[in-house]
């Protein structure tokens, strides 16, 4: 099926635009790149990050430093990868990022 996120700095309670993500599927210590994407102005990617998602695992990275450069803000993170597993390829995924310059957070949502 297929994969979305979006990410919202909570530090401004806003959607986080123009931060690039990467979409990669892990096999050990394999990553394969099946995709990339940027943010829009609404936090989200304008297309799913992919259509054909197959039970295994998978890793998200989210390229945070220049969001918060632009914006005058120190931050912690350069960028933040999410590994995760899927083991119903049939069904919708979704993981969101929520973000703030010293934190962040992430969960399956729907």
């Amino acid at each position: 099926m297929r994969l979305t996120t979006h990410v919202l700095d909570t530090s401004t309670g806003v959607p986080a635009g123009g931060i690039a993500i990467s979409l990669y599927e892990v096999d050990g210590t394999v990553r394969m790149a099946l995709g990339s994407a940027v943010t829009n102005a609404d936090g989200r990617t304008d297309l799913p990050l992919t259509d054909a998602l197959v039970s295994g695992c998978y890793e998200l990275t989210f390229v945070v430093a220049p969001y918060f450069e632009a914006r005058n803000v120190s931050a912690f993170y350069d960028e933040i990868t999410i590994r995760f597993r899927v083991h119903d390829g049939a069904r919708h995924y979704h993981v969101p990022l929520l973000l703030g310059p010293w934190s962040y957070s992430t969960y399956r949502g729907s």
